[in-house]
Order: structure tokens, then sequence, then C-alpha cells
């Protein structure tokens, strides 16, 4: 069936507006899936571009399209608009235009924002004006809200828990290797187990996964994940052993001769000037009283001594990572923490494996739940537009959430980097085995949400599992005034979007 003419119009800008908001929350939200493994220097800016076009758009296919039906008639009430589907056509495009204004900008100022906040914002803005309140859907709204707020947490004590065990049974260990070899079957096993889950229950359509009984998918998901727990133990584990017993030999020999060529220091006798006769002689007994200072105060600053936190205590303090003179006693703590926190050459080649898998799991749970935010609204067009009424009982369209997914992708590797250096670097100092934790544990809270229905933000569970893990690690390897700006963003995000596209609607209205 043909769209009708005078809807032609609304279809066509909602499309192009639509994939320009899939642009933005690639931009955006890409760094829920690859920021760590980026940010942990697992995968290159590049590698993980290519992981994510294929995986987000392959979890937009399979399991985006559950999300998508909560965003485009769940949050508020379509049967308002029987008689009048020009008027939710124009709301559908308003909330486009607002939560792609709103995104777009929080990009660019590399600020991590929620595309979920952002489109159901813009979908009550336009609801509101169209309305009133009477429009909005309560209840559903109530459980998206509160899922903003129990998301970030749950996702963070899961990762935190994996990686307490993580530490206790692996990092700890005078000889990590074998004891990090033996669990990772298991690592990978659960992995596969909850992503194939996932894929099978209540699946794509087209695939007919819909069709498979509860029992089939235990069968298979449980089946897939042993199947690759054995071929990670008997191919995997060997391999890994032998490549990484040969990459920590080439790192201590490399130390090793690094140490014989620094030369020993030599103490150099400097006759008594006629000053340290008359009373100077002391000078040694100083200068060691201000290195024990500068030690006491080295030892205040990471364990938040009386002395840290003083805005007039200029300190500073050179490492590897951090050049020029730090300005604050809180960038000095912070600075020292993220020094001192390192994976053994042995485990960080092992956890880097094993993140590449955990980072294409989460970029698969981030295209299921996130494309949702880009097509939903644009979803509902085409099938008012096809239909004529604003029940939409049909299934979300394949092609469609290949469109958003393709979207998606492109925003990532164009303006990706930006806030992918914010969550990955920038937040919390993230190695390639508190990278692992934090992306099993918030992707595994995603796809549980996207199997329930709920659209969680996926911002929201990274940065819990994010701050979570950085403060069970250390306690100053987390940037507190970064995450605090964060906060503020996701407490705007919702009433700005909502009025952008509250004006747009209003304006656009007077079009039909």
């Amino acid at each position: 069936m043909l769209v009708p003419e005078e809807w032609l119009w609304m279809v066509i800008v909602g499309f192009i507006i639509a994939f320009v908001l899939a642009f933005g929350i690639g931009a955006n939200d890409v760094a829920n899936s690859f920021g760590t493994s980026v940010g942990a220097k697992v995968l290159s800016l590049r590698q993980a571009c290519i992981l994510a076009t294929i995986f987000e758009v392959a979890g937009a296919i399979l399991i985006g399209s559950r999300v998508s039906d909560t965003i485009r008639k769940g949050i508020i009430d379509v049967s308002a608009y029987n008689g009048s589907e020009a008027l939710l056509m124009v709301g559908n495009v308003a909330a486009l235009s607002g939560s792609c204004v709103m995104l777009i900008g929080a990009t660019i100022a590399s600020l991590p924002i929620s595309a979920t906040h952002s489109i159901v914002g813009a979908t009550i803005g336009f609801s509101v004006v169209a309305h009133g309140a009477r429009g909005i859907g309560w209840m559903k709204l109530g459980l998206i809200i509160g899922s903003w707020f129990i998301s970030p947490v749950m996702s963070g004590i899961v990762s935190s828990v994996l990686f307490f065990l993580v530490r206790k049974f692996v990092l700890n260990k005078e000889k990590p290797l074998e004891p990090g070899l033996r669990l990772l079957p298991v690592f990978y096993g659960v992995t596969v187990v909850i992503n194939a889950f996932s894929v099978f229950y209540e699946g794509s359509e087209m695939l007919h996964f819909d069709r498979i009984p509860l029992y089939g998918v235990f069968i298979l998901s449980f089946g897939l994940g042993l199947v690759v727990a054995l071929l990670v133990y008997f191919v995997i584990v060997p391999w890994q052993r032998k490549r990484i017993q040969a990459y920590t030999a080439v790192v201590r020999l490399t130390e090793s001769e690094e140490g014989e060529k620094t030369e020993p220091k030599v103490d150099i006798y400097v006759p008594p000037t006629p000053e340290s006769a008359t009373g100077d002689s002391n000078h040694n007994t100083k200068d060691e009283a201000a290195n024990n200072q500068e030690d006491e105060q080295t030892h205040k600053l990471l364990n938040g001594g009386p002395e840290a936190g003083k805005g007039d205590a200029d300190v500073s303090i050179s490492t590897g990572e951090t050049e020029g003179e730090l300005e604050t006693d809180n960038e000095a703590r912070l600075a020292l923490a993220r020094k001192n926190v390192e994976d053994k050459p042995e485990t960080a080649k092992l956890f880097s494996f094993l993140q590449i898998l955990t980072a294409v799991f989460g970029s698969f749970a981030h295209g299921g739940n996130d494309v949702s935010n880009a097509i939903g609204p644009v979803v509902a067009l085409w099938m008012i537009s096809i239909d004529g009424t604003v029940s939409q009982k049909a299934a979300t369209p394949v092609w469609i959430l290949l469109y958003g997914g393709v979207g998606i992708s492109i925003g990532l590797c164009v303006l990706g980097r930006r806030v992918m250096k914010t969550m990955g670097e920038d937040l919390s100092k993230v190695t390639p085995s508190s990278g692992f934790c934090i992306e099993i544990g918030s992707a595994l809270t995603v796809l549980i949400a996207s199997n329930i229905g709920i659209p969680i933000s996926t911002t929201h569970c990274k940065v819990g599992s994010i701050v979570f893990v950085g403060r069970v690690r250390s306690n100053e390897n987390v940037d507190w005034k970064l995450f605090r700006n964060i906060i503020i963003a996701w407490l705007v995000t919702l009433p700005i979007s909502g009025l952008l596209s509250a004006a747009a609607f209003a304006g656009l209205r007077e079009l039909i």
C-alpha cells in the first residue's frame, strides 16, 4: 500500500532525522560498548569501528524489535490519536527532532548522555502539547524512570562482585597465569550462554526464533556455551599459554637489559664551604628531611590524609602518564592512584583477549537496546502511513532495524572518539581485567532489560560499572568531579529534549 500523498513529507523527513539521530547515538553511546576496550588499549579505534558495525547491526536485527515496541507505543497512549493520525505522525517527527538536537549537541560537548532519556523526554514533550498529561502512560513511564536509577547500581554491583572474584582468584596470585587460564573456559562459556539466551528467547521473527519453546532456548543456549567452553579449554588455553609465556619472557628480558644499562649512583665528595663550616653543615640533614616530608605528603595524598584536599597546597608530581604540573591535590591523588592501577603482563595479555569477546557482547546488547531509540518513532511513522491507523499491530520491519543499525555504526566511526575518551580514560583508569568485568556486568544488565522490554540506558549501566569497579580497585581511581558533571547531564537531558520536541511539534502541526 502506498503512503498517502499528504503524509509523504512526514515519512521522508522522519527517516532523514532518524538517520541523523542514529548517527548521534553511535557517536555518543558507542563509548558504552567499546570505550573501556579502547581505553585499556585492547582495541584500536579502527578495530572497534569494524567490530561495532557488525555487532551493532546484528543486535538491532535480532533483539531490537522488542524495545522499539515500548518506545513507539508504550510511553504514550496512542489510542488518543484515533481519527487524528496525522497529528501522531507530526508528533513522532518532533520527537525525532528534539532528541536528535539534544544528542548531537551533547556529543560535540563530549558529554555521555542517555539516548533513552532523550527520546523518552522528546516523546513526552510532544504528547503534553497535543493532549496534556492524560496522553502519557504513567505506569510504563514510571517503570522506565525507575530503571534509570536502579540499572547503574545493579550493573555496578554485578561488575564489582565479578572483579572481586577475579582479583581474589587470579590477580592477587603470585603467578596469576595458570589460575586465569583455568577460569578462561568458564568466562567464555557463561558469556556465550547469556548472549545466546538473549538471541533465542522470543527472538527474531524473521529467523523464527520466536517459535522456539522455553526448554529449547535453554538447551540451545547452554549447549552452545558448553561447546565454546570445551573449545576454549582444548584449543584456546594451550595457545594462550604459549603466547603469554613467550610475551612475558620478552618483557622480563627487556626489563633486565634496561636495568643493566642504568648507571649506578656514585656518591661524589663535595668539600664543605665556608658557609657550611659556620653553621649550615646540616644541609644534607635538611635535604633528607625534605625528602621525608615529600614522601609523607605523597602518602597523605594517596590516602586522603589531613593535608589532602587543601587548595593552598601546590603539589607537582611527575608520572609516566601525567605531564606538567598538577594544579590541585585531587588531581595529584588521582594521578598517583592511577599510576598504581596496573595488571601484571601475563594477566593483561590474558584478559586482553577475553575483553574482545565482552566488547562484542556489549556491542550486541547496545544494538539490541539502543537502536530502538532511533527507529521507534520512524517505525510508528511508517506503520501509520501504511495502515492508516494508530494501532501499529504489525511487527517492526527488519529493514528499518538495519537502517538504524547502519546509522549507529557510521556515527561511531565519525564522531565516536569524543565520548569514548571520556568513558574509557577520563572517568577511571581501566585495565584489561577491570574492563572485562565492567563490560560483562553492564552488558548482562542491558540484555536482561532488553528481553523484558524495558529501554534502560546503556550509558547508566556502563558508568555504574566503571565507577563501582574503579572504587573497588582504588579509593582514588575515580574522577568524582567528572562523575558529578555526567550526573548533571543525565538530569537535564529529559527536560531539555522534551522542551525541544514540544517546540518542534507546536510549529509543525500548523502544517497539517
